[in-house]
């Protein structure tokens, strides 16, 4: 399925299915089956020539005709999957299946009544060579009338396998160095915070930078806050965005400064505000709300920030004037207005991208590229958007393409820009896209602005809405939808949201790419956003795609009067309150796709108003006060294939659920199920997300067999895990034991080995003790397809386990490993060194024979981005020249009883860590663990030699230095020093704590 051809791609395969043998359909049915899928195979053809012209090049009539074929399409699946369904559930028989021939008869009549109808409208104007000629065999009324239309021999473009481009991160340092470093911006900017006298520099002072959107206030302030939060107690960088609440920014700041969520769950806003004055009261802070919009939001989220005269500092931006103003009412508060990037480094940004030199621009290319960069006006996104037309995977195109490039941007950008223009220079982007992505990027509409958008939550909806099909036998549908995103990621069309661990596993839409796919999509009638208003329904015939975001600013107000004034009758309210949902007045018969948001929930109608819905997507809505909403009305929705339910506050899982007989996904994260007994009777399942913290998962959980995502589920019986080796296609597994025996271990292990597909494994054991897995160590053999291998809390291998020490070759994808090895020497990590693919380690040491230095070399973990190594028995570390060329993180531990000997022979300096000799730097924490008496001496001078080598580095990289008696105090400390701490793969985080050492 896709924005051109509507349910096309979907539905062809299931009428081709049809006329299979085992459905026994009679031969009149099997005829108009027949003679309906070839039409629509034409048909399809078609749709896709058009696909390729920009909508503002077809003529209106021919946008109707296509229209009409789209809707026909998605009336017709929504039949034949009412057929399926019923033959798959036993309640019709495919022999006397009158419905299917009625609806067969209605369709045909139909598209001959309507198309033909269209064209003999059409025909006159336009040509459609080859692709009508075949439809006109079908459709002799019009043999005689025929004439061509023509979409200029305009073909969709195959689009290669994609894999992220590795220059994207430095394109993106290369933007904060353009407006930090060689714009001097930055030094403006940091010396707008710190210029004044003594009395003024302690007072609060705000900064406000102000700029239209795409200028790059976000990146410019974001370099600032990463220079100088290491000169704060508290700080915190908060999204804001056009509809955000006082409630959910208080709550962002208060999690930033590390609070967790389960203490500010049951907050309103005033407690969050007193709870953040609180915090921040005699504390010097820095705090950053980016992109506020709403006047009326300031007012509420400035009475958290009090002077306390310790020189805390507050940055806002805004694309509003008057929003800055009102933001710096004081003479010692500043406002910063942004400019357009100078054309120098607008050429520098544009050459670093399509050349990956920023002085390297081919003589033929100079010519054309200063053209198209005046046509830029300075504008990074319109930089970044031009440069990535014009290299695709790592290749530059030919000269007359950037020609007609040139000539196909609008005139006047050079010196006044304007929305509609830079809407215009994004349209190429989308222009230029396979089919398949320009459906994919369309479907981001659904989320509100800067929603940050999971990756993998957005790649299960793709594939539900079936946009994703397979494109070799070998391959599955997530990793299609994962090449994909690389591709959406790599044309700047979505911005990364890099983890802990340096991989992406979300994305963020910027506000002018927003605004040109929910343009597109609302005029293609793909996504209907609703907001309260009622715009964006009345003018909708047939809602296919709901996004539900937010009431509207009177509706809020409104409804905040009536909680104070009807606190005593909460029913009557909620009664109230939904009797004026827009929805109720229009049709939700065809829906096939919803999005809520939580602010909005309000306005959703009863589930069983949608009887074709295949995605419903209620993450983050808190359901238990919701009396309209009814989950057992769930089961009903036999179409879903997509049922996001994460963090709703549900208890239960309605027995009703079992009758989902096509559900794919089941998203339950964060959410307490006290039983699971339901699950097991989704046999097409293949995503499960739930909250380990349930009280049993029943025997036949290997009956899913279609299971490719399985997190977090408890390994407490032997059978279960037994169950698991069934689920061959298996590629996530996340598995937490209470009780890890050998004969589990062993169960556990032969299970794995089942499990060729496998790529992410996450193992936690809940015990006093350490747990050895040495079974695990030992005994299985990983596949060369693994990325991802984490264990935590409690389990530990007695040396580096064998399936690593086999050798790099056969773990070529390896990135993310944290693993806990009693006892690590020289050579194992000199093994680790030689892992092609590692971006992230972490590894835990426990070895009591004290161990006075470990040396990492220049000789290996070349694309190494985090490196963790904590023992409390090592007493040196050092890195050599050369050593992690991209390490930006670096954790250590150093045992300072291990160091103390070293330490006296010279003097007490021998902590030359060699911090110097790593280029990429951004921060570092070393724990200096206190095992032992009179180490003092010891402590002073690893601190000395820190805070000498943090000042001497180029990059000057933030820095933490603590100290604890044990590894233990260590384990416990490092969530509250590093946020998110224990969570390295983003993707897991609503797995609790399941990562966490605490």
């Amino acid at each position: 399925m896709n924005l051109a051809t509507g349910a096309m791609d979907s539905l062809l395969p299931k009428l081709l299915e049809l006329l299979k043998g085992e459905y026994k359909l009679k031969k009149d049915v099997k005829e108009g089956v027949k003679s309906l899928e070839t039409e629509m195979q034409r048909m399809h053809t078609v749709l896709r020539e058009v696909a390729e012209v920009p909508r503002d090049q077809l003529d209106e009539q021919f946008k109707l005709w296509a229209g009409e074929v789209r809707e026909l399409s998605f009336n017709i699946e929504d039949v034949v999957d009412k057929f399926l369904l019923r033959v798959d559930d036993g309640s019709e028989t495919a022999g006397n299946s009158n419905m299917l021939k009625r609806l067969t008869e209605k369709m045909v009549g139909l598209f001959t009544k309507g198309m033909v109808g269209l064209f003999t409208k059409v025909m006159a104007r336009h040509e459609i060579a080859g692709a009508i000629k075949e439809i006109n065999k079908q459709v002799q009324e019009v043999a005689n009338r025929r004439a061509r239309y023509t979409t200029d021999g305009i073909v969709a473009k195959s689009a290669a396998a994609t894999s992220i481009d590795p220059r994207l991160r430095a394109l993106y340092t290369e933007v904060t160095e353009l407006i930090g470093i060689v714009g001097k911006r930055d030094q403006e900017l940091m010396k707008l915070l710190s210029e004044g006298d003594n009395v003024s520099k302690k007072k609060l002072k705000i900064i406000s930078v102000v700029g239209f959107g795409g200028l790059g206030k976000t990146t410019l302030v974001k370099t600032v806050y990463d220079k100088i939060k290491g000169d704060f107690k508290y700080k915190a960088f908060v999204p804001v965005g056009q509809n955000a609440t006082v409630k959910k920014v208080s709550r962002d700041i208060l999690l930033d400064i590390g609070m967790y969520p389960s203490q500010l769950t049951m907050l309103d806003e005033r407690q969050l505000i007193n709870k953040l004055r609180q915090i921040l009261e005699n504390k010097r802070y820095l705090i950053v709300i980016d992109d506020i919009w709403d006047e009326n939001l300031w007012e509420y989220i400035k009475l958290a920030f009090s002077d306390s005269n310790v020189g805390s500092r507050l940055i806002t931006t805004t694309r509003k004037v008057s929003m800055s103003k009102l933001c710096c009412p004081s003479t010692n508060d500043s406002i910063y207005q942004m400019e357009p990037l100078s054309f120098d480094d607008s050429k520098r940004l544009f050459y670093k991208r399509v050349f990956s030199d920023e002085s390297g621009c081919p003589r033929e290319f100079e010519k054309v590229s200063i053209d198209i960069l005046k046509k830029c006006g300075g504008v990074p996104l319109a930089i970044i958007t031009m440069a990535s037309l014009l290299a695709i995977d790592q290749r530059v195109k030919p000269e007359d393409e950037w020609n007609v490039l040139l000539q196909s941007i609008g005139r006047g950008l050079t010196e006044v820009p304007s929305v509609e223009e830079m809407r215009r220079i994004l349209s190429f982007s989308y222009y230029d896209l396979p089919s398949h992505s320009k459906t994919c990027l369309l479907y981001l509409s659904m989320f509100p602005e800067q929603h940050e958008i999971r990756r993998d939550r957005l790649i299960w909806m793709w594939i539900c809405e079936s946009f994703i099909q397979c494109e070799k036998a070998n391959t599955s549908l997530f990793e299609t939808g994962e090449k994909y995103f690389n591709e959406l990621v790599n044309r700047n069309l979505i911005q990364p949201v890099y983890g802990d661990e340096g991989m992406v596993y979300a994305c963020r839409v910027h506000v002018m790419v927003l605004d040109l796919i929910s343009s597109l999509s609302s005029k293609e009638n793909f996504v209907t956003i609703l907001n309260g208003t009622g715009d964006g329904m009345s003018s909708k015939s047939n809602v296919r795609r709901l996004s539900i975001q937010n009431a509207s600013k009177e509706e809020h107000h409104s409804k905040k009067r009536k909680r104070r004034e009807e606190h005593h009758s909460k029913k009557g309210k909620r009664k109230e309150e939904h009797q004026t949902t827009p929805l109720k007045s229009v049709s939700m018969l065809q829906v096939r796709s919803i999005a809520l948001f939580e602010p909005a929930i309000g306005l959703m109608l009863p589930f069983s108003r949608f009887v074709v819905l295949r995605v419903l997507d209620l993450t983050g809505c808190d359901l238990r006060d919701q009396n309209h909403l009814n989950i057992r009305e769930l089961g009903g929705l036999f179409h879903l294939r997509y049922l996001g339910l994460g963090q709703t506050g549900i208890s239960e899982l309605p027995e009703e659920l079992g009758k989902l007989k096509f559900l794919l996904v089941l998203d339950l994260s964060g959410d307490f199920i006290k039983e699971l007994s339901t699950v097991i009777k989704l046999r097409r399942l293949m995503c499960l997300l739930v909250y380990f913290k349930y009280k049993r998962l029943p025997d036949g959980l290997g009956n899913l067999t279609s299971m490719e995502v399985l997190r977090t589920i408890r390994g407490n019986s032997i059978s279960i895990v037994k169950e698991l080796g069934n689920m061959e296609r298996l590629r996530e597994l996340g598995i937490l034991f209470d009780d890890l025996s050998l004969e589990m271990e062993e169960a556990f292990v032969e299970s794995l080995g089942k499990m060729s597909n496998i790529q992410s494994l996450y193992i936690t054991v809940r015990d006093d003790d350490y747990v050895p897995m040495d079974v695990l160590g030992g005994s299985w053999v990983a596949p060369q397809r693994l990325r991802e291998f984490l264990i935590a809390r409690s389990a530990k291998f007695s040396t580096l386990p064998t399936w690593i020490k086999r050798g790099p070759s056969h773990l070529l994808q390896l990135s993310i490993l944290r693993i806990f090895v009693r006892d690590v020497r020289q050579e194992d990590l000199e093994i680790l060194a030689r892992l092609p693919a590692l971006r992230c380690l972490s590894l835990r040491m426990e070895d009591p024979e004290i161990q006075r230095q470990l040396v990492v070399g220049d000789d290996g973990f070349r694309c190494l981005t985090s490196f963790e190594l904590f023992t409390e028995f090592l007493g040196h570390i050092v890195f050599q020249p050369g050593a992690l060329p991209k390490a930006k993180q670096v954790r250590f531990s150093i045992g300072l009883r291990a160091a103390k000997e070293p330490a006296a022979g010279n003097g007490g300096d021998c902590f030359d860590l060699g911090l110097g000799n790593l280029r990429s730097l951004r921060e570092v924490l070393v724990a200096a663990i206190r095992w032992g008496e009179d180490t003092e001496q010891v402590e002073d001078a690893l601190e000395d030699a820190l805070m000498h080598a943090i000042w001497a580095h180029p990059n000057c990289p933030s820095h933490q230095l603590i100290t604890v008696p044990d590894m233990k105090r260590l384990m416990i400390s490092l969530p509250a020093a590093i946020p998110n701490y224990g969570r390295m793969s983003e993707r897991w985080s609503m797995a609790g704590d399941l990562l966490s050492d605490e």
